[in-house]
């Protein structure tokens, strides 16, 4: 009798497979993944663990990413198709760049960073808005094997100066202004204020002029893009080991100092090229869309390298979800560029759903090829998945991952199988991702129990290998603690499906809007206040960007200013010093804050009367009286609505 043969694996049980051989037989999982690079020198080894815990991907490989992002496609044919599709509705512009146009485009300014004297491992500093001129520069960066170092936009004198002094780039290259729907943000006034405050000096600054605003240039020192790129020599692409770095991301540290996130070359291109197909569906020549800013690094991830590697076209939209000019906007994008895959922080779609509850816009437009909507940033509430859901009726996808890491922890791999959604959780971890929960004793603990969430080392590829010089910050940072895992700072649970869930930050890094930033640092600048005795700052949910900063201050004594007046001056303070971006517009006057008995400010406890959620009573509190005071002065500004109670 002729055996029957075995059934072919399910889906579920491919994406199994695949997770299980990429934890036990790493070497061989991502030295297949990384035949979908092309390599000018083939690696030694996949994984080089003879300097652990550095671990490093690809040794002696030698490859060059904007080759494979561009040049690659260009070779084979897909010259004409759109790379880049520019849709800007503040300034009513739609542009599309084919891979042919931006192979030129990156040579040429390659050639005009060349001839301002930069070159392999130099870094640069990028400080632009979202406009195709930032891609390109991105990209001729990789080019030449320098260094970029993109800073948001938005971001204050102060903390470019910073970034400038960390990464001491030998040019900056910016643009005159960004564009918000009702103002011109104007660049370059604080791009000179930053040089000024910086002990590092760029010897050139490259500016690109938009029709919007003309910035001054200080002559000597500032180049024009336009005149540049008209005198330059295209440059060729520079093979660099695949260990060279590729560039540094700035997060917030909780000392206030940056920290530089380094990612490599090699391991970053094999990562992001396989995410692409796996974890998103996304297929060569399909237009994929973040819609997020290149400043983040959903904009490195995905804005920019993912897609170009992956041969698809990538949205760059210089707009808002809501008021450019309408809650339309997205579905317009959409419908207009047939976007497959939409990625995005579920902050827009609180916006969009705020503004449009019953979806009436969306109505207007056929979204019949939109496959699939993919969030990320911060925790997604399960009433904007389900809005999603009912109005979009495609997949939504809730998915985690940090700057540090460059693409998913965990996620529901829509390109091999679309798991079950468990609302709150971000679903399965991702292969190359060892997920365990631990405690302070550093043992796993039950499934379904809170811990620390850890990923046992060594990373995957496309991972931070370290910190920009600073190895031992590195250690420090994320390897110290829990000695063999990486620490994520996130505590949560694994349920018994091992599906993951993210329950909230175990640091004092709070999410605004998607964007991690440190209380640590406004404290700082709060305290630096000629009238603020001591300060704290927490993270206060809030409905539309998950969560905002409310400051805490402590009048020195004798100071009888009012206190709206002083409450202005330290808002003020900390939009000059951090900037916009931390939405930092709330705080109080108090007489005193709760501490421990050694002095530690319990804002954990703090937070929890202001979310109007039960909290314990810390066994270590000095003066448990405080706490009716700090939930009177928050009702005051709407929090602590329901009267929380010690458990």
């Amino acid at each position: 009798m002729t055996p029957t043969p075995n059934p072919a694996p399910s889906t579920a049980e491919t994406y199994d497979l695949m997770y299980a051989r990429s934890l036990s037989d790493p070497e061989g999982f991502w030295g297949d993944a990384a035949k979908d690079i092309t390599w000018s020198k083939p690696w030694d080894k996949v994984l080089d663990d003879s300097n652990a815990p550095f671990y490093r991907w690809f040794a002696g490989g030698e490859l060059n990413t904007c080759y494979n992002a561009v040049d690659r496609h260009v070779e084979e044919g897909r010259g004409a198709q759109a790379a880049i599709i520019y849709d800007s509705p503040v300034t009513g512009i739609v542009q599309t760049i084919t891979y042919a146009d931006l192979q030129d485009q990156v040579a040429r300014f390659a050639g005009a960073l060349r001839a301002q004297g930069v070159g392999k491992g130099d870094r640069v500093l990028l400080y632009m808005p979202m406009i195709p001129q930032s891609v390109v520069a991105m990209l001729a960066c990789a080019r030449l094997g320098a260094v970029h170092s993109v800073v948001f936009g938005g971001f204050a004198p102060h903390e470019l100066a910073t970034r400038i002094d960390d990464a001491k780039p030998k040019a900056i290259v910016s643009a005159s202004c960004g564009i918000e729907p009702n103002r011109v943000v104007k660049y370059k006034p604080m791009l000179d204020a930053a040089i000024e405050q910086s002990a590092h000096k760029p010897s050139s600054v490259v500016i690109f002029q938009r029709p919007q605003e003309t910035a001054a240039l200080i002559e000597g020192r500032d180049v024009d893009w336009n005149e540049a790129v008209s005198l330059a020599e295209p440059a060729a692409c520079v093979a660099v080991k695949a260990t060279d770095p590729l560039y540094i991301l700035y997060t917030s540290g909780t000392t206030g100092q940056p920290k530089g996130v380094v990612r490599d070359n090699g391991g970053h291109a094999v990562a992001l090229r396989w995410t692409m197909t796996n974890i998103y569906g996304a297929k060569p020549g399909e237009v994929y869309w973040a819609a997020s800013d290149v400043g983040w690094v959903v904009g490195h991830s995905y804005i920019v390298y993912a897609p170009l590697l992956a041969g698809c076209t990538t949205v760059v939209f210089e707009g808002k979800p809501v008021g450019t000019p309408d809650p339309g906007t997205f579905w317009r994008v959409i419908e207009q560029h047939k976007v497959a895959t939409l990625f995005t922080a579920p902050t827009a779609f609180r916006a969009i759903k705020r503004e449009d509850p019953d979806a009436t816009y969306l109505k207007k437009y056929d979204l019949s090829h939109f496959r699939a909507l993919f969030l990320a940033g911060e925790r997604s509430d399960p009433d904007t998945l389900h809005w999603a859901e009912d109005n979009l009726k495609v997949p939504v996808i809730d998915h985690w991952w940090q700057t540090e890491t460059g693409w998913a922890i965990s996620g529901n791999p829509l390109g091999v199988h679309l798991f079950p959604i468990k609302y709150g959780s971000a679903t399965r971890p991702m292969p190359g991702w060892d997920v365990r929960v631990l405690n302070a004793e550093l043992r796993e603990v039950p499934r379904g129990d809170i811990g620390a969430i850890c990923v046992k080392l060594p990373l995957p590829p496309g991972t931070l290998p370290t910190l920009w010089n600073a190895d031992e910050r590195y250690r420090k940072s994320y390897l110290a603690d829990y000695p063999g895992y990486y620490q994520t700072g996130d505590a949560g649970f694994v349920d018994d499906d091992g599906y993951v869930y993210v329950m909230a930050r175990t640091d004092d890094i709070i999410n605004v809007a998607g964007h991690r930033l440190s209380t640590g640092a406004m404290e700082e600048v709060l305290s630096s206040h000629k009238d603020v005795a001591e300060c704290a700052v927490i993270g206060v949910a809030d409905d539309l960007k998950g969560q905002v900063p409310l400051g805490f201050v402590c009048l020195k004594a004798g100071v009888g200013r009012p206190h709206e007046e002083i409450v202005r001056e330290v808002v003020q303070m900390v939009r000059e010093q951090i900037g916009p971006v931390a939405d930092f517009k709330r705080a109080l006057v108090v007489d005193r804050l709760p501490k421990t008995r050694s002095g530690k400010i319990l804002r954990g406890t703090m937070q929890k009367i202001a979310d109007s959620q039960d909290y314990k009573m810390p066994a270590t509190i000095d003066d448990p009286g405080i706490l009716p005071e700090i939930a009177e002065a928050l009702r005051s500004l709407g929090y602590a609505k329901a009267a929380a109670t010690p458990a």
